[in-house]
């Protein structure tokens, strides 16, 4: 695996490390220790998918309160996505900065969100399948979001939101 870090302390993107004959190629998802090397959380304990038949469906931006929250890793196993991470961390000198990141099922990179980031992605095409690792149980009753196009963030999305959750439409606007 190859670990590419951004501007965002924590938040990486992750290439595959291929290695490649007559039949094809090889290479690994996930490894703990290499997620230990790198300072990510490599607890393993839930696998989610999520499956989006129609292109400009948003989810998020969604994250868990303390003491639930979560290292994530998300890959796009079918279609393209544009995947983004928000720094909600007070103390951070990204606060409330945004990185996102195209995954498709072709460059089969993945996206690290640390804990204290909010996650969302945008799909770019018609069934688009999202596959997430996460490093703690889902706990409904500490998870939050914050709006998809609140200007506290200015995420410059890759095209137009036509299928959203009146969840994710309705947070409100980010107080710092």
């Amino acid at each position: 695996m190859i670990f590419k870090k951004t501007r965002i302390q924590g938040v990486c993107l992750l290439e595959l490390e291929r290695i490649a004959d007559e039949r094809g190629f090889f290479g690994r998802l996930w490894c703990q220790t290499e997620f230990a090397k790198h300072g990510i959380d490599s607890r393993l304990v839930q696998c989610n998918l999520s499956f989006n038949p129609h292109p400009g469906t948003l989810r998020g931006m969604h994250h868990q309160l303390p003491p639930h929250e979560e290292t994530k890793v998300v890959r796009c196993t079918m279609g393209a996505i544009f995947d983004v991470a928000v720094d909600l961390r007070r103390d951070s000198p990204t606060f409330r900065q945004w990185v996102g990141a195209p995954l498709t099922a072709e460059n089969r990179e993945m996206l690290v969100i640390p804990p204290g980031c909010a996650h969302g992605y945008l799909t770019l095409t018609a069934n688009t399948e999202v596959a997430y690792q996460m490093s703690v149980y889902y706990a409904p009753q500490h998870g939050a979001g914050v709006r998809w196009n609140d200007p506290a963030f200015g995420i410059q999305w890759p095209g137009d939101v036509k299928v959203i959750a009146d969840r994710d439409r309705n947070y409100p606007d980010f107080k710092p």
